[in-house]
């Protein structure tokens, strides 16, 4: 929930490999400049020797400036502890494109959760390559932009719809059962920052070892799947999974029911955690922090 008394904090995101003093030399870091941390969290995939650190603090006494704290940081720690990172800020809310098609049940429950302020993140556009849900941007007074598709405009579109996301500063695209293949350009355009929802319970597994490649492949729970988008098709980091119960007296409606329910669930759990910088993804696999 949004909060009119929240503080304006800053957020980092470490991946680097695991090694002595990580955690005293980030918080020390902090405290030198007058950094009140709110939040920390850490994890230490040993497997693979790798360490993950988020943690976010207050900025309004701190000694170094915003623009400024990602040179610093880089400088004093990132180099001398081979750090992969991300700086984010709490004052900057993210600006989101969703794109659909012609089911609608994602969409109003994303709507709905951003007119709740359940989120925090600016008015989102909706792009659709069809007019069906242009009503529902209607009643949320939201923009709507059509682009038709088909096999000898596709690139041309994907242009101009990238044109459009510059335009309006995307931060974060959304396919809200989006029935189309992006391609691999536009995927590069937007890597790391393009999710999307699938109907099915993924991946499959297959051989004599379906637990170690489960444990391989990072996931969560069997069931409706959220995931990054890669060139792999459903293949990228998975964020969020969930499950649907049936039984022998449900009707195809039924199933569809409860599919659509958990499909909103599951993304919604996706897109909450991309909007508070709570994902690093590692090796085709995801950390995601509570």
């Amino acid at each position: 929930m949004t909060s009119k008394n929240k503080k304006n904090t800053a957020i980092l995101l470490i991946s680097c490999p695991d090694q002595t003093g990580l955690v005293r030399a980030v918080t020390d870091f902090l405290y030198d400049n007058n950094g009140n941390i709110i939040y920390l969290d850490q994890y230490t995939d040993h497997s693979c020797g790798q360490f993950f650190m988020r943690i976010e603090w207050e900025t309004d006494n701190f000694q170094i400036g915003q623009d400024k704290i990602g040179e610093y940081f880089e400088t004093l720690l990132a180099k001398k502890y081979q750090m992969d990172w991300s700086l984010h800020f709490s004052a900057k809310k993210k600006r989101m494109a969703i794109f659909v098609t012609k089911l609608s049940h994602c969409l109003y429950d994303i709507l709905y959760r951003f007119h709740s302020k359940e989120w925090e993140m600016e008015s989102p556009i909706i792009i659709s390559n069809h007019e069906n849900l242009r009503y529902i941007a209607e009643q949320f007074k939201m923009p709507f932009f059509h682009f038709e598709m088909n096999k000898g405009n596709k690139a041309e579109q994907e242009a101009k719809q990238l044109a459009l996301m510059q335009e309006y500063d995307i931060d974060l695209i959304v396919l809200a059962r989006y029935m189309q293949i992006v391609s691999e350009d536009f995927i590069d355009s937007f890597s790391g920052k393009i999710i999307n929802i699938h109907h099915s319970f993924l991946p499959a597994f297959i051989g004599s070892k379906p637990y170690h490649a489960a444990h391989k492949r990072g996931v969560k729970i069997i069931g409706a799947t959220s995931h990054y988008v890669t060139a792999d098709l459903d293949a990228g980091p998975i964020i969020e999974q969930g499950v649907a119960h049936v039984t022998h007296k449900d009707k195809v409606a039924d199933f569809i029911r409860k599919g659509k329910d958990i499909e909103k669930i599951v993304l919604s759990k996706a897109i909450a955690a991309e909007l508070s910088d709570k994902v690093l993804v590692y090796n085709n696999r995801t950390v995601v922090f509570d």
